[in-house]
């Protein structure tokens, strides 16, 4: 004999109902009857009598009959019309998915649904189609609220990038992890190789936050990361569904919040400038260099010129135009002596420090001038507004632009000078830069050769070997925010032409 189909009902009927004589006992009967003509069993009657069916989800009756549905003590419930299983769509919809997933019944008795009849099940897909419709609404809505929500600088949720921390709603630097993420850049600078900056951190000892060795692929992440010189993204990022990839939305709708910074733009700049480099190179940065000049020294015919390994010789695989190793340093040193024990020489290196200052210090003082300029512009608008002369429109047209460059101006003003000050420690007075060039040159032959690479590297544009002569091209001075990115001293970034 085949089993009763075993069935709960559910009764919910508010005060007023009650009042106007839909009583408790006569939805029960009600679907009693029903069950009976279905040759059903009634094994529960879930009652809810005078509550609101605003939400329902939550109350010990529905828990205690969703377990019965899902332990299977029932597998169908009757109700005496839709609105009285929920009011709440949302609701509504998740009691259908839960019924579907449990393959379990719904029978409302005034919407003649029973999913237990072909008709009924045509119901069950409606009220799927409703549902995905209500998950897809719901998804748009939080879309559009997330630049809205990142506009007004309110959390989106997510992890903080590493280096900073959540603290009272807003990204702030950690103070354990805010020295790494800058230690990353200052070593990127230096050897220009992700693999070299990883494997320098892991032996140094550091971590990335859950306690992973750094790979390359995370230094190039935290690289390109621009919290780190103060700049948040927000909505930037998109999933393509449930396990699958998240990607790069258009730029256009990016949320940039400003955030306190680790570290200098130009620091941030420079570091993002030679990922773009090699990334447009298309292939991996080439090994450093072995000998001192390699990379610097060109034959006359336009080609680089290497040491092969069987050879004490830089060469031009092309032409055969050769140079020993030593004798080429031995000029390169002289080249030195020769520029920096000159008045000449010392003297526009100098001139073109003391430009760069003087220029920065006029554009301050130019600044100062349009500052208190726009100040008194603010002023006289604002004075018209309140002797009633101007619109409020007209008001905010005036005065919003200049309260906006004002704010330019105020920003602006400090960061030159800073960089001003910047430049007046690196270059103190004439004798003291003299004496650091002197000693320079009368060190260079106890430096080690990474050293001297380095000051190579630093002060050196190109070196080309004719068949008689040898020719040394020193770079010109750089900008002030080479400089101030580089930290080192002058005479390793900043000597003048030599023709």
């Amino acid at each position: 004999m085949q089993k009763k189909k075993s069935v709960g009902i559910w009764i919910r009927v508010s005060t007023e109902e009650q009042a106007e004589g839909e009583s408790p006992e006569h939805h029960e009967k009600r679907a009693s009857y029903y069950a009976e003509s279905k040759d059903w069993k009634v094994a529960e009657v879930y009652h809810l009598e005078a509550v609101s069916g605003k939400s329902v989800m939550d109350l010990p009756e529905t828990k205690r009959m969703l377990d019965d549905i899902r332990s299977g003590h029932i597998s169908g419930l009757i109700f005496s019309k839709l609105a009285r299983l929920a009011r709440n769509t949302k609701e509504l919809l998740e009691f259908s998915e839960i019924f579907r997933e449990n393959d379990a019944d719904l029978i409302s008795l005034q919407e003649s649904i029973d999913t237990s009849s072909p008709a009924g099940r045509l119901f069950y897909t409606m009220i799927a189609a409703l549902a995905q419709w209500e998950r897809e609404e719901i998804a748009e809505r939080v879309a559009a609220s997330v630049p809205i929500r990142a506009k007004l600088g309110k959390p989106l949720g997510g992890q903080a990038s590493f280096g900073y921390c959540w603290k009272d709603g807003q990204l702030v630097p950690d103070p354990n992890e805010a020295p790494i993420r800058k230690l990353i850049y200052e070593l990127f600078l230096e050897h220009r190789r992700k693999k070299t900056v990883a494997r320098l951190l892991n032996e140094a000892g550091y971590r990335t936050r859950n306690g992973s060795n750094f790979s390359d692929t995370t230094v190039e992440r935290l690289l390109q990361d621009p919290s780190a010189k103060g700049i948040r993204r927000a909505n930037y990022t998109k999933s393509l569904g449930e396990k699958k990839n998240w990607v790069i939305k258009p730029e256009s709708e990016w949320v940039l919040i400003p955030i306190e910074p680790i570290l200098s733009e130009e620091l941030w700049e420079q570091c993002n400038q030679i990922l773009d480099e090699q990334r447009k190179k298309n292939k991996r940065p080439a090994r450093k260099a072995v000998h001192l000049f390699t990379g610097t020294a060109f034959c006359g015919c336009g080609n680089k010129m290497y040491v092969p390994s069987n050879s004490p010789k830089y060469t031009c695989y092309k032409c055969r135009n050769k140079i020993g190793i030593s004798d080429l340093e031995h000029v390169f040193h002289q080249q030195l002596k020769d520029f920096f024990f000159s008045d000449s020489e010392v003297t526009s290196y100098l001139n073109k420090a003391d430009q760069v200052i003087r220029d920065k210090e006029e554009l301050v003082f130019a600044l100062a001038q349009e500052e208190q300029r726009i100040q008194q512009e603010m002023d006289k608008t604002y004075k018209l507004y309140l002797d009633d002369q101007i619109t409020p429109e007209g008001f905010g047209n005036r005065y919003k632009p200049l309260e906006a460059r004002l704010k330019q101006i105020q920003d602006q003003v400090p960061e030159i000078q800073g960089e001003i000050d910047f430049l007046k420690i690196q270059y103190l007075s004439s004798d003291q830069i003299l004496n650091e060039a002197k000693d320079l040159y009368s060190r260079w032959p106890e430096l080690n050769d990474e050293e001297k690479r380095r000051i190579v590297e630093s002060i050196t544009e190109k070196i080309v070997v004719g068949t008689d002569d040898v020719t040394i091209n020193l770079c010109y001075l750089p900008t002030s925010l080479e400089m101030v990115a580089s930290g080192q001293h002058n005479f390793r970034d900043s000597s003048p032409q030599q023709a």
